[in-house]
């Protein structure tokens, strides 16, 4: 979002708190509530609104009539973000889809992120520099290979060992049925796989596929809503099929493989487990003369952009990226406060977006 974008009390918390940061006030406090939104052609309700930004961030301690006493900058918190998202072309769009809901966050004030680890290097080396100036962590797993989890375990040690909470995102650590050990904040992805399903069925499909990646909890649940709805929504009973590539297949590779699945079970129907994998099939179906959606539908999950740019447009289940960056938020200053606690669930619906890669069957 860019700055002229941003509401005036955010536009003037940035420039009380440059102000600050310059020593324009050296007295310790800022001018009256009423004085500086004269100087800024504001009314006082929207400077107090300013002000209460700052002290979120921990640049003012409280306010009285006379002026706004200044606290420390330290005092603000700063939390890091971990994005274990899988290689390829769309990698960063893919782990966008939660990034703009904590840039939302910080948009508002709410808190400050950043993105540090690197872990092509020493990502537990980073942690220890940063413990000072960081308050925890908030981590997406890796669900690419066992080598990524074993880096990921280990990673999530280190947090432990320097008693940073951690908050993970989306899904558990890589594997099925994993102990939860960790606090989760997640999409819905039950729901996601039910109203996937549910849309399919309602356009009359009567062999409907799903494509899961590697063995992690969101895929497990997406796969879940997705037998669910089978089970007790169809008119008539339906073979579920669910289609998992081997490790390693991606790309034309993994597309020609789903396309020769897809013929050979007959689906008239595909729910994908993201909207690139979607993509790829469908280019795959349509260079073979299948017509989407006219013979096959075709869905995918998250929607990323390439869903919306494609030619023929990805019908999809978006994430509720705010919501779930302030639960995450929330449960993660909870943690801090009570470090016993059993770790939790969050889940977050998200919602249908219907587009040309489905349609009723003529």
């Amino acid at each position: 979002m860019s700055d002229s974008a941003l509401p005036i009390y955010l536009r003037l918390a940035q420039q009380l708190e440059a102000q600050i940061l310059t020593g324009v006030w050296t007295q310790g406090r800022l001018p009256s509530l009423r004085t500086l939104a004269d100087q800024h052609g504001v009314s006082v309700i929207t400077m107090s609104r300013a002000v209460q930004v700052l002290r979120d961030r921990g640049y003012v301690q409280r306010t009285d009539h006379s002026g706004c006493y200044l606290g420390s900058p330290a005092e603000r918190r700063t939390y890091a973000l971990c994005m274990r998202v899988t290689p390829g072309p769309w990698h960063r769009q893919s782990g966008e889809v939660l990034l703009r809901g904590f840039k939302s966050l910080e948009d508002q004030g709410e808190a400050t992120f950043l993105q540090p680890f690197r872990f092509e290097t020493d990502p537990v080396a980073q942690l220890r520099e940063l413990r000072d100036q960081i308050h925890g962590v908030f981590m997406l797993p890796s669900r690419i290979s066992e080598e990524w989890a074993a880096e990921d375990e280990r990673f999530l040690a280190a947090c432990e060992a320097e008693q940073l909470p951690v908050v993970l995102l989306e899904r558990r650590l890589r594997g099925r049925h994993r102990e939860q050990m960790h606090d989760l904040v997640a999409v819905d992805d039950f729901h996601g796989g039910v109203c996937i399903t549910r849309h399919l069925l309602e356009t009359g499909r009567k062999r409907i596929g799903m494509v899961i990646g590697g063995p992690t909890s969101s895929h497990e649940a997406r796969e879940a809503g997705y037998l669910h709805a089978l089970r007790n929504l169809a008119s008539t009973p339906m073979e579920p099929i669910v289609l998992c590539p081997e490790p390693g297949v991606s790309g034309k590779q993994a597309d020609r493989w789903l396309a020769d699945q897809v013929q050979a079970h007959q689906l008239d129907a595909v729910f994908c487990y993201i909207d690139p994998v979607a993509v790829g099939l469908i280019v795959e179906l349509l260079s073979r003369g299948i017509v989407v959606p006219r013979q096959v539908a075709v869905c995918g999950f998250e929607d990323l952009p390439i869903g919306d740019l494609f030619t023929l447009g990805v019908t999809t289940y978006a994430y509720p990226s705010t919501d779930m960056a302030r639960m995450a938020l929330q449960l993660l200053q909870l943690r801090q406060k009570q470090p016993h606690l059993t770790p939790v669930t969050a889940t977050m619906r998200g919602r249908l977006i219907v587009r040309e890669s489905t349609g009723m069957i003529s």
